[in-house]
């Protein structure tokens, strides 16, 4: 992993709505010691212990202990850092609103493509 921060944001370089979303908060993230890269970039992929028809599947994590973080508990692991955001983190932290959260993001993970295309978002192209 790259040094200098304590974690890294990675995103799927294929959807078009993750290439244009994420790196929108790249300096947000930047200031709270949070990188990001495509997840298919080849140090993420050995990190992860994934190849490349794996990497798009989710939005992940990694922190500088190791740790891994996936899907919707990575917006939960930003957002507790940002201090505007915290409100809404500890609200999709509560039973009720954590497994809509994580619906709505499981909901929007799978149709993505869909979506980026529906935007005229492209992304890279699968390698």
């Amino acid at each position: 992993m790259p040094d200098a921060l304590r974690a890294w944001v990675l995103y799927d370089d294929t959807c078009g709505f993750c290439r244009r979303w994420v790196p929108y908060w790249k300096q947000t993230l930047a200031r709270r010691g949070i990188g990001i890269a495509p997840l298919q970039s080849e140090w993420a992929l050995e990190r992860l212990g994934l190849n490349a028809a794996e990497a798009g599947e989710d939005l992940r994590l990694i922190d500088e202990h190791g740790r891994h973080w996936n899907g919707a508990d990575v917006y939960r692991y930003a957002m507790r850092r940002i201090g505007w955001a915290r409100p809404f983190a500890i609200l999709v932290d509560l039973p009720l609103f954590r497994d809509v959260f994580d619906w709505g993001y499981r909901a929007f993970a799978r149709n993505r493509h869909r979506f980026s295309a529906a935007c005229g978002l492209s992304g890279a192209p699968p390698r």
